[in-house]
């Protein structure tokens, strides 16, 4: 596991868009060879998706042998809704790069049968040969995608019924009205996440600090669904100076002395144009 800690949030969104860069350009996609990437939505991964559109820009990215699944959707809320995950995706990351939108997946919050939803979805990962990154964020209660305290850290792709903790979060998405937040949402499973090659989880700002302290310094805990990926084989998780507030002083003075080796990751940041 590593932890890495940048200084502030625009810092730490920038070095995981130069890690992914960075992967998907030295797996080499292609025409027969897709790279595969999980993605989340939220406000965490805004910055992210930002610089990730600028390496695209810039020439240095492109998208055209990458595939995407997405975390999680709303259950019955309009797919062309603002805040649907459609919405988002489009609107903060796909429409300002060059994926296919056919290679784009995400959940239908909409499906008749929303059981067979999920089952096609694993199995459309299955088919895609399996996450390569998933990249994710967590709730200021420590749930991974929509996969709420309690959750099974073996669980599949599945409908489930949203925390009020996570109703009240999202409130401000939907002009503070609580009556017109989703209850239920589909989601990948834990298991789901934890079966991608490599994992890497965004917690930025002192509201997730508690979340992050029980992610890495306690045990793994059902009721803390980010825990489990402490026994990833390849998890990073990447945060801001106030996420790790409650963390002991010597976790973070162990991992701020790692810094070394975890910019190697990114530095020096790769570009498509060397291959051309």
């Amino acid at each position: 596991m590593r932890l890495v800690i940048l200084d502030n949030y625009d810092l730490a969104s920038e070095w995981a868009a130069k890690y992914i860069c960075n992967r998907i350009i030295q797996f080499r996609p292609g025409q027969d060879r897709y790279f595969t990437l999980g993605l989340p939505t939220g406000s965490t991964p805004l910055g992210c998706y930002k610089k990730l559109i600028e390496y695209h820009k810039s020439g240095n990215l492109s998208f055209k042998y990458v595939k995407t699944f997405n975390m999680d959707e709303y259950v019955g809320l309009p797919r062309n809704h603002p805040e649907s995950y459609h919405s988002y995706m489009w609107n903060n990351f796909f429409k300002h790069i060059d994926i296919d939108p056919h290679n784009a997946h995400i959940l239908d919050g909409n499906a008749t049968d929303l059981q067979a939803e999920c089952d096609a979805f694993e199995k459309k990962i299955k088919e895609a040969g399996g996450i390569d990154l998933f990249v994710g964020g967590i709730g200021p209660d420590g749930h991974i995608a929509f996969n709420e305290p309690g959750s099974s850290l073996v669980s599949r792709t599945r409908l489930k019924t949203l925390a009020m903790d996570t109703i009240l979060a999202n409130a401000k998405y939907f002009d503070g009205d609580l009556s017109k937040v989703p209850t239920m949402a589909l989601t990948v499973g834990v298991g789901t996440v934890m079966d991608a090659r490599e994992v890497m989880i965004l917690i930025t700002g002192a509201h997730k600090a508690f979340a992050l302290y029980k992610a890495i310094e306690e045990g793994v805990n059902h009721m803390w669904t980010v825990s489990a990926f402490q026994q990833h084989p390849r998890t990073i998780f990447g945060c801001d100076k106030d996420a790790t507030l409650e963390l002991r002083v010597k976790t973070v003075k162990y991992f701020k002395g790692l810094m070394h080796v975890h910019n190697k990751l990114v530095d020096p940041l790769h570009s498509m144009k060397e291959g051309k």
